[in-house]
């Protein structure tokens, strides 16, 4: 984790899970800054930066699936969803929108700590200079395998948190097949086939941002029966 303390932003129209939530993460080291509503959680980030978002699907007005996708235009900080809905799809379309976990209602507060960690684990940390970077080439995207930074030209390609990881894992074992069970392994999370299908989203998302017709990938290829594949030029 970051040297200084993770500053956290809550969303949530509860009060009393807002109260609840900020004394527990301010007892676990995190700096915690409070929004009852999405529109209150605009005004906040117009000023400040964060470290992760946690937020509630359901809301009065604009619902978290929404303020998600729409914070995820701009902005590459880590999102964490509440929901109260456990079904697959609910949580299949929380990371359709840029979420990069999620946790269901009711939670033990020491799971929801466990996931901000290993979320905020997965962020890059700026590597200073590396003086020999090694780079892949995917056409016109450049990864720097050293800063985990992906380029199109001078343009930087903004990568969600485990876009980053999953890009991190697949450089370091180009050419090779990975199943969706390994990725789910490597990526820190639980088993199970929710977790499978939440791979094939992060990889549906990713291709978006390497290749030219992502219905018909390149670079980040599947392959048939064995899971996903990275190839380089």
């Amino acid at each position: 984790m970051i040297d200084l303390d993770p500053h956290v932003l809550i969303i949530d129209d509860d009060e009393r899970i807002r109260v609840l939530l900020q004394k527990f993460l301010k007892r676990n080291g995190f700096l915690v800054t409070t929004a009852r509503d999405a529109s209150h959680a605009r005004r906040i980030l117009s000023g400040l930066d964060f470290d992760m978002v946690i937020c509630d699907v359901m809301m009065p007005g604009e619902d978290g699936i929404s303020f998600t996708a729409d914070f995820r235009k701009t902005k590459e900080t880590p999102i964490l969803l509440l929901t109260a809905k456990g079904e697959t799809e609910d949580r299949i379309t929380g990371l359709e929108a840029g979420a990069d976990d999620y946790l269901a209602k009711p939670f033990e507060p020491k799971e929801l700590l466990l996931r901000m960690n290993a979320i905020l684990r997965r962020v890059p940390e700026t590597v200073p200079e590396p003086a020999k970077p090694k780079v892949l080439s995917l056409g016109p995207i450049q990864y720097d395998m050293e800063r985990g930074e992906m380029w199109q030209g001078e343009n930087i390609v903004r990568l969600t948190a485990t876009e980053t990881q999953l890009m991190r894992i697949f450089s370091l074992q180009v050419g090779e097949a990975l199943s969706r069970s390994e990725l789910v392994e490597k990526l820190g999370r639980d088993r199970g086939q929710a977790q499978e299908r939440a791979v094939d989203v992060q990889i549906t998302r990713l291709r978006r941002k390497i290749e030219d017709n992502p219905k018909q990938p390149r670079y980040l290829q599947t392959v048939r029966g064995a899971g996903y594949m990275l190839t380089v030029d």
